[in-house]
């Protein structure tokens, strides 16, 4: 078995023209392996180096708080489920995570492959008028929430740009 936790990544089309939901929906796929396509190639080590010091930053922790964005935004409060979260040991000084965490890099990225095909399976049947309750902004839609999680991607992406770069040079859009 490779030492590289993520192999080859093909990054898939985006939806220039179409209805909105399939739009952002695309996009937002295309951000997911975009993500993928940062991490590819790199050990388990690589993914937990952190490589912005003084930052607790790496990318493996970056996959875990974007399986934890896919479930509580899409899954629970867009989705209306209860999900399985893993429990990552996180640092208390900085609530971020802990990469002494024994986890598995390859376990890490199982599940979040797995929290991205299970939000993905909530596309069409939602009504893009639906309000939904939030306790952190007050009511939502559809619109909103998928537009946050684009957000939440890009945001971190420039993260994932900063740190791949710092581990092997490794640039790209």
């Amino acid at each position: 078995m490779s030492d590289i936790v993520i192999e080859k990544i093909v990054r898939p089309e985006r939806i220039l023209s179409g209805t909105w939901l399939e739009v952002i929906a695309s996009n937002l796929d295309y951000h997911r392996a975009t993500f993928l396509w940062k991490c590819e190639g790199l050990t388990d080590p690589q993914l937990r180096h952190r490589a912005i010091p003084p930052s607790d930053l790496t990318l493996l922790s970056l996959m875990r708080h974007l399986q934890g964005v896919e479930r509580y935004w899409l899954q629970h409060r867009l989705g209306g489920t209860t999900p399985q979260y893993p429990s990552y040991r996180t640092n208390p000084a900085t609530d971020w995570f802990d990469e002494s965490d024994p986890t598995p890099a390859r376990t890490v990225y199982a599940d979040y492959l797995s929290a991205c095909a299970d939000s993905r399976s909530l596309f069409p049947p939602h009504n893009l008028t639906h309000t939904i309750p939030n306790p952190e902004f007050g009511n939502t839609d559809l619109h909103f929430i998928l537009t946050h999680v684009v957000e939440e991607y890009a945001r971190h992406l420039g993260h994932a740009d900063l740190l791949r770069e710092s581990l092997d040079g490794t640039t790209g859009e």
